[in-house]
């Protein structure tokens, strides 16, 4: 059940049912809701009516449904534009796939999980649960990695008691220490891997975009399965992958984007 005291006022309440309709991946109806949160019955109807007069719900009467609304297509856009690294990342993706012939990721962090803000696919699209927009964890993703292990101190702290740590496959790791000791790794040699750690059979490489005053952007990521690639054959690729995270990092530097942890 979703708890109720983190949010910031009547403002954050409402986003909080913004985020259970969001989360539910589908329509979804008001007793859905209802068993979701503490919100009281005729609290949770009084967001849901301003949200759907806003435009950022849409109400479906005939199935009495809730789904997000097209308003938020446009500020997704606007968003997309304003405060992720895609628009100044995109060519640089191309160029990466294009060479390598591997799926490319572009990921930040987002109060301690990934955010996915572009994909490029490989002339053979690899299955997998990342697409631009998804939301995956940190600790068991190459990118998420890679982006953790050059924040500062306080914010791996921070982001690392937002980590879940469930075991996704036997690989996973599945507690902070472990993590922790990675992360040691992955800065001495400049680079993360995801080893089947997050999906069966999914591999990548990932490297952390940062910018010349220290602060981690994003992360850019090459990923294949374990029946066309290994772990050794994207190492080899690393330089590369490093290549395209700093070019991008060098655009990036003109650009403002708030800070994520």
């Amino acid at each position: 059940m979703a708890q109720e005291g983190t949010s910031d006022g009547t403002v954050g309440k409402a986003l909080d049912v913004l985020d259970m309709v969001a989360q539910a991946n589908r329509p979804v109806r008001f007793a859905e809701l209802l068993a979701q949160h503490t919100f009281p019955k005729a609290t949770l109807y009084r967001f849901l009516q301003t949200l759907t007069n806003q435009g950022m719900l849409r109400y479906d009467d005939e199935r009495g449904t809730y789904a997000l609304g097209v308003r938020l297509v446009r500020l997704a856009h606007s968003a997309w534009a304003q405060s992720s690294l895609a628009p100044i990342a995109r060519r640089h993706l191309d160029a990466l796939s294009a060479e390598t012939n591997h799926t490319i990721h572009l990921a930040q962090m987002d109060h301690g999980q990934v955010l996915y803000v572009d994909k490029r696919n490989a002339a053979q699209p690899v299955e997998m649960y990342s697409s631009a927009g998804k939301v995956g964890p940190a600790y068991c993703t190459g990118v998420g990695k890679a982006m953790l292990a050059f924040m500062p101190e306080a914010a791996v702290r921070a982001a690392i008691e937002r980590q879940s740590f469930h075991r996704f496959t036997d690989k996973t790791l599945n507690s902070a220490p472990r993590l922790m000791d990675e992360l040691h790794l992955i800065k001495s040699r400049g680079y993360a891997f995801d080893n089947e750690e997050h999906e069966p059979g999914i591999i990548c490489c990932a490297a952390p975009i940062i910018s010349g005053s220290g602060r981690v952007l994003g992360a850019v990521s090459m990923t294949s399965t374990t029946s066309r690639s290994t772990l050794d054959e994207l190492g080899k690729l690393a330089p590369r992958l490093k290549e395209t995270a700093a070019r991008i990092a060098a655009e990036a530097e003109s650009w403002g984007f708030p800070e994520q942890i």
